[in-house]
């Protein structure tokens, strides 16, 4: 589940692995993007830290955030809460 950019002709590398430490970011969901996007970050580290910190956040304030992976790839706090559900999370028992 790679997403980001080969070295070769650009194009994104798929596979069927799910690249927990990639550089991942923390955003509110409503921050409205644009050039200066990479200054909005709230939290910075890999993908599976970030979605660790919005699993622990209490559920009615979970949707307020999005994940913003490596490769431009955002990701709803939905989707983290079912990716640290995953058998191959990093640190799961």
């Amino acid at each position: 589940m790679s997403d980001h950019p080969s070295t070769y002709d650009g194009t994104p590398k798929k596979s069927d692995e799910t690249a927990w430490q990639d550089r991942a970011a923390l955003h509110a969901a409503d921050d409205g993007d644009g050039i200066f996007d990479g200054a909005k970050a709230i939290r910075r580290g890999t993908f599976a830290e970030m979605i660790r910190h919005i699993v622990s956040l209490p559920e009615e304030d979970r949707g307020r955030y999005v994940i913003e992976k490596a490769g431009d790839r955002e990701y709803s706090a939905a989707e983290a809460v079912e990716l640290s559900k995953r058998s191959d999370f990093p640190g799961r028992t």
